[in-house]
């Protein structure tokens, strides 16, 4: 090593990344799940296979958490959502989440990456839910237009719930558009939005650039919107520090 290359070294990074989950977090995400989640859950087996077969073809282990996957599919059941958007669908874990919990809804998805948008449909044909689950291939930012279009022509309904898990400089774009189709009374919730507190912080991340911009600018945006009425919740688990946006349509 070079007397540069060991002064460089001795530098501290000019930021943060963020803490690695606490071991009592993951410890009671395990307690808690395996009283009200456990094997023995109906639709245990086919989202073990969804996170497996995601895993199996290299799809990156950014999917929600069970306890918030299932947190989604019980607020749609709270508020007898008929027809859900999703924005980043990844693997379709969440996906299939709210539809094995809810027989009466229907999804609207959508994903960019063409890699992603084959094995979700994969998983979700393998849960035998391609009548209930569609996904719509391509950039969102090009793709909600037409959901929104068809919308207004009365080909699709409203929307009563979306769920917002994506690139996260789009957050405040996303949002917006999701509010343009919901109902009066539907949820929109965005995650993420928390990054470890870094929200709240002076500190540059090192990894994930424009991350906490896009979380900053949806929370401020929201909260000048007279669409909606809206709160953070902060969240603590598997996925370490983080939270998660949540609005209801006015």
């Amino acid at each position: 090593m070079t007397d540069q290359q060991e002064q460089q070294a001795s530098v501290p990074p000019k930021g943060v990344r963020r803490p690695a989950p606490s071991p009592k977090w993951i410890a009671t995400d395990l307690y808690t799940l395996s009283h009200l989640d456990p094997s023995t859950a109906h639709n245990s087996d086919i989202l073990k296979s969804t996170l497996s077969n995601a895993s199996n073809q290299d799809l990156p282990a950014i999917y929600s958490s069970r306890a918030f996957a299932k947190f989604l599919a019980l607020q749609a059941r709270a508020t007898d959502a008929k027809h859900c958007l999703e924005v980043g669908t990844l693997g379709a874990y969440a996906s299939i989440w709210l539809a094995t919990e809810n027989p009466n809804l229907k999804i609207t998805t959508l994903e960019y990456n063409s890699h992603h948008v084959q094995v979700a449909k994969e998983n979700i044909s393998n849960a035998d839910l391609g009548d209930r689950i569609t996904v719509h291939e391509g950039p969102a930012m090009e793709t909600l237009p037409t959901i929104l279009s068809d919308i207004d022509a009365g080909k699709l309904p409203k929307f009563d719930m979306a769920y917002v898990d994506a690139d996260k400089t789009n957050n405040w774009n996303y949002f917006d558009a999701a509010v343009k189709g919901c109902r009066k009374g539907a949820v929109v919730i965005v995650d993420n939005v928390v990054q470890g507190g870094l929200i709240a912080s002076q500190d540059k991340p090192l990894d994930k650039p424009g991350h906490v911009e896009g979380a900053r600018e949806v929370i401020e945006n929201t909260g000048k919107d007279g669409r909606v009425s809206a709160t953070v919740i902060q969240t603590v688990g598997e996925g370490s520090h983080d939270g998660f946006l949540f609005a209801v349509v006015l």
